[in-house]
C-alpha cells in the first residue's frame, strides 16, 4: 500500500497539469472577481454557509463561465440556484437567462427568487428578482418550446441523474437550436484524488445523503465518458477539459512522485472536474450506449 513519501515536496498542481489560467472578464482580477462571486447570497440560505460555497467553487464557476464567454442569445440555466454562475453570465455575459431549478418540495410552475450581491468594491449590495421554472428534469418533457435556446448549462447535473441521463440529454437537445451549444460540468470519477484514494484502500463513493437520493452523486463520468456521451446523442465536441477546482489532497493518500510517471499518459485527465462544450448537429441514436446501460432487452442498445 502506498503512502505519501516524508521526502515530498512538490504539490499536486507542480506535478501535473491541473489548473488552467482562469478565463478573467476583462477588465477584471482574480481577486475583485472572488469577492464579487463570494457577496452572492440568496435570502434564506446562511450567509456563513453561501461565503463558504462560493470560496469552495470560485474556480468552477468562472471555468464555467470563460465556456460561454463567446456566446450570445438565451440561454437557459438548469440548476441556477444557489445562483453563483448566474450572477456571473447576468453581469458579463449579454445572454438572455431563463432559470430552472428541483428541490422536491415546491410545486412545479413559475417561480422567483430575491438575490442579492456586490458589484463594486465600495460594498453596495444590489438585490436582483430572478424568476425560475421548478421542474424534475427526469420526469418528462421540459416546460419550454423546441429550439427554444441558443445555450443551455448542465452544470453540476448530471452525476446526480437517477435513471436515464440519455433521455435527458435529449430533452436539453429538443430545447435547444441546431447549432446552440451545450455546457456540462461534473466532477471527474478519474481525477487524482480518487486514483490516490483508491490505491490507499480508501472509498471513492458518495455517502448517502440526508436530501435523499438526488443529494448523492449516483454516476460520475471520466473524459472519455463524458466526450463518447455527447458524441453518441448528435454533438460535436470542440471543448473540453479537467481542473482543479479546490484542495487538492491526493497527497495524502499516495506518493505522488511514483503515480507521476505510471499517469504521464493521461495527465490532463486529472483534474477533480470535467468542463465541456458541445455544439448540437445531428440527431441523436433512438438507442442507449452499450457501455451506460445494462438488464435491458438487446436491440435498445448499441
Amino acid at each position: 500500500m502506498l503512502r505519501p513519501s516524508p521526502k515530498q515536496s512538490l504539490s499536486p498542481a507542480e506535478l501535473f497539469p491541473l489548473r488552467p489560467p482562469l478565463p478573467l472578464p476583462p477588465g477584471m482580477t482574480e481577486q475583485s472577481l472572488f469577492e464579487f462571486v463570494t457577496s452572492v447570497r440568496v435570502a434564506d440560505a446562511p450567509e456563513q454557509e453561501m461565503r463558504a460555497y462560493g470560496t469552495h467553487d470560485f474556480r468552477r464557476f468562472v471555468y464555467t463561465l470563460g465556456l460561454v464567454s463567446d456566446l450570445k442569445g438565451k440561454c437557459l440555466e438548469l440548476g441556477a440556484n444557489p445562483y453563483f454562475t448566474t450572477m456571473l453570465l447576468d453581469c458579463f455575459t449579454s445572454l438572455d437567462l431563463s432559470l430552472a431549478n428541483y428541490f422536491g418540495n415546491s410545486p412545479d410552475g413559475l417561480h422567483s427568487q430575491d438575490v442579492a450581491f456586490s458589484r463594486t468594491d465600495d460594498g453596495v449590495r444590489q438585490t436582483k428578482n430572478l424568476p425560475y421554472q421548478h421542474f424534475n428534469i427526469e420526469d418528462g418533457a421540459f416546460p419550454y418550446p423546441t429550439g427554444e435556446f441558443d445555450v443551455v448549462i448542465f452544470a453540476e447535473i448530471i452525476e446526480h441523474l437517477l435513471m436515464d441521463p440519455c433521455k435527458v440529454l435529449r430533452e436539453i437537445k429538443r430545447v435547444l437550436r441546431p447549432g446552440g451549444a451545450l455546457i456540462i460540468t461534473t466532477p471527474n470519477v478519474a481525477r487524482l484524488e480518487n486514483v490516490a484514494r483508491l490505491i490507499s484502500g480508501e472509498n471513492i463513493y458518495d455517502p448517502y445523503s440526508g436530501y435523499g437520493p438526488y443529494g448523492r452523486h449516483n454516476r460520475e463520468y471520466n473524459r472519455h465518458e463524458l466526450v463518447s456521451l455527447c458524441v453518441y446523442e448528435g454533438y460535436d465536441v470542440p471543448s473540453h477539459f479537467t481542473a482543479d477546482v479546490h484542495e487538492n489532497r491526493a497527497s495524502a493518500y499516495a506518493d505522488l512522485n511514483v503515480l507521476k510517471e505510471q499517469l504521464d499518459f493521461r495527465k490532463y485527465d486529472l483534474g477533480q472536474y470535467l468542463f465541456l462544450k458541445a455544439i448540437n448537429t445531428i440527431r441523436s441514436s433512438t438507442k442507449l450506449p452499450s457501455w451506460l446501460y445494462r438488464s435491458l432487452p438487446a436491440e435498445l442498445l448499441t
